[in-house]
């Protein structure tokens, strides 16, 4: 029997501790042939939320269950860029290399034996980091990014390409830009080729695809640009043979694969209007894996795909619907990656295109796999106030048990992607559905600037962070609330980090929302570009607000917290106290400048917690204070969640 009650009060089954419990799926899935040669074994990291956030390391042979490998307090996770870069590489079945975030060093694992450490303890905590490591040609080297903290600023850090040898060994292969990636070798070991890039750039903004040879002793000689440079954002390089290389970049406005020979001439191998690869948030990411013989899976959209070089095609696969993410492994015709859908949450797959079955490797926790509590995206493209598609995913609330009362209208959430380069891709979200099952509509966002829809679009944000990113949310919302969808009185919006800046930003200048939930956001932008954030994007806000210092007052009149005064409703801020990116003291700033205005607010704090919650206590206490937060300033009382006492 349905019962009857307001939107909000609804009672779910899906408590916050279940939807903490798969707050971070699995991760970095990799593949590797089966010495025998019969087989191969799939390894992946993956978060354990109620283990305090750790990064656990799972390998799976052929035809047997997972298996974790590390216990705690084991975490396969490291600094490097703050965001980390790929954190482990095989060797061979019995051998993994990986970093461990406690002390950043790097370890050798020989399964059945306790880790043993390659790099040295560094002088200061965490001085040393070391990210996106590969496995060259001979099994006795480790190679990777090397960060070197060099002072006590932020942007005190010195980077190199390094090669860790198995003995304990470490040298430097060389250090072309502030920003590298890993260096691929050739085949036959001759040369080797990196991505590299320099401030003011972000990696989406302009790279380098650089090769240099190897000398005899292993030595990196000069290298010389193929491909990259202004305008163009090389993201992955993979060999194609002693000769040539594959590297997705964008010349032509969208990310396509390419062949470049070692004297630069490059053909686009399959030229689309679509992106088949992403933005370079972490040192490791693969959008395409060589098959051979011509054939590449890759990304397209979210979409799994074979491009063939030899027809100039890009062809959709025929496997479940799902929205795949990078980084994807191939061996043969065995495809490996993580994947979600509309009512299925992350996990790893293995795609066989010899016989087209794509099983399910990983089963995320129980609890949220009900498909009558679960909404179903709607994909939107709505229009914006200067003409351009706004596309967006809308989540009705979504209840078995209830419905509301006759004639009235949802709360809805705009939920704002973090980033700002970055996406949401219309799949199950275990923060959506805590929402979603008590009555509480969600629509996220692909704002202008967003990825996934060529340069041009990413480049709308183009010194117009704070503008078309809030002008391209209320857009959506007002949509919402004028066809009906969404109670035009009860809008709210939240995000997590760039996407906190969006919802403080919108609170602070458009009259919208009743009120928003930033996490760990950005709230003055001259703070965080005169030192308060780490070194890689320090110098982001150069291309999306402005050069500092000509446009000084751009910085001061967009951010929140010089318009603190101009809030159109209550604020909640959750905040990581070690975070390194979006620092504490902006939200303790913020919150002393909103202490004695009449304005409610709440400010949570969480000891460490880094940039985006880890652990399942800290999940779980945020969406219940979230829920409470809307309950007070939308008016409702939602079920089960205690009340978050706000401050005026």
């Amino acid at each position: 029997m349905v019962t009857i009650s307001p939107y909000g009060t609804w009672a779910s089954p899906i408590s916050s501790a279940e939807a903490a419990a798969v707050a971070s799926g699995p991760q970095w899935a990799g593949l590797h042939p089966d010495s025998s040669g019969s087989g191969e074994h799939l390894w992946w990291a993956e978060g354990q939320p109620t283990e305090g956030g750790r990064v656990a390391l799972f390998r799976r042979f052929s035809g047997e269950a997972p298996v974790r490998l590390l216990s705690a307090p084991w975490n396969v996770r490291n600094r490097v860029h703050e965001y980390g870069g790929r954190p482990y590489v095989v060797l061979d079945d019995s051998r993994v290399v990986f970093t461990n975030w406690d002390d950043q060093r790097v370890y050798l694992l020989e399964i059945g034996s306790e880790p043993v450490a390659l790099t040295p303890e560094p002088e200061t905590r965490h001085g040393l980091r070391f990210g996106d490591l590969v496995a060259p040609p001979g099994g006795t080297e480790v190679w990777c990014v090397r960060e070197e903290i060099t002072g006590p600023g932020p942007t005190d850090v010195r980077r190199s390409l390094v090669a860790i040898g198995l003995d304990g060994s470490l040298r430097e292969l060389c250090a072309s830009h502030r920003f590298m990636t890993a260096p691929q070798s050739s085949p036959d070991g001759a040369h080797v080729a990196w991505i590299g890039w320099n401030h003011p750039d972000m990696p989406w903004d302009a790279t380098e695809l650089c090769v240099a040879p190897v000398g005899p002793d292993g030595s990196v000689g000069e290298h010389r640009v193929l491909a990259g440079g202004p305008g163009e954002a090389v993201c992955q390089v993979e060999w194609a043979d002693n000769r040539s290389v594959y590297a997705v970049t964008d010349p032509d406005g969208w990310w396509n694969l390419f062949r470049i020979d070692l004297d630069g001439t490059a053909r686009n191998l399959a030229p689309i209007e679509d992106e088949l690869g992403g933005p370079l948030w972490k040192l490791g990411a693969r959008w395409f894996a060589p098959l051979g013989d011509g054939r590449h899976a890759v990304l397209r959209g979210g979409t799994l795909a074979v491009l063939d070089e030899n027809a100039g095609t890009v062809t959709d696969l025929d496997v479940p619907s799902l929205s795949w993410s990078s980084p994807l492994a191939a061996s043969g015709s065995v495809v490996v990656g993580i994947a979600s859908g509309s009512t299925s949450h992350g996990a790893v797959y293995r795609v066989d295109l010899k016989n087209g079955e794509c099983d399910q490797v990983t089963v995320p926790p129980a609890g949220l796999d009900d498909p009558a509590w679960l909404p179903v995206p709607e994909a939107r493209v709505f229009t914006g106030p200067d003409g351009e598609r706004i596309p967006a995913y809308v989540y009705p609330p979504t209840n078995p048990d209830f419905a509301a009362p006759e004639g009235e209208l949802p709360p809805y959430v705009v939920h704002v992607h973090g980033g700002p380069t970055g996406r949401i891709s219309g799949t199950l979200d275990n923060e959506f559905t805590y929402f979603t099952s008590r009555g509480i509509g969600v629509v996220a966002v692909n704002y202008g600037g967003s990825t996934g829809y060529g340069r041009a679009f990413r480049e709308r944000l183009r010194e117009q962070w704070g503008v078309v990113d809030v002008q391209d949310c209320a857009a959506v919302a007002t949509a919402l609330a004028e066809e009906g969808t969404a109670d035009p009185d009860r809008l709210a919006i939240r995000g997590g980090s760039a996407g906190g800046w969006t919802t403080a930003a919108s609170l602070t200048s458009v009259k919208v929302y009743r009120c928003g939930a930033a996490y760990y956001p950005i709230l003055d932008l001259l703070g965080w570009a005169s030192g308060e954030t780490h070194d890689f994007e320090s110098r982001y806000l150069d291309s999306i607000v402005g050069k500092l210092p000509d446009t000084e007052r751009r910085y001061l009149d967009r951010s929140p917290s010089t318009r603190v005064d101009q809030l159109a409703g209550p604020i909640l801020m959750l905040q990581g106290l070690e975070d390194e990116i979006c620092p504490p003291v902006q939200c303790e700033r913020f919150a002393s400048q909103l202490a004695g205005t009449g304005v409610e607010h709440a400010h949570l704090t969480f000891e460490g917690e880094q940039h985006g919650f880890r652990k399942a206590e800290t999940v779980a206490v945020s969406l219940e204070a979230e829920l409470s937060f809307y309950g007070q300033v939308l008016g409702f009382v939602p079920v089960g969640v205690p009340t978050l006492e706000l401050s005026r």
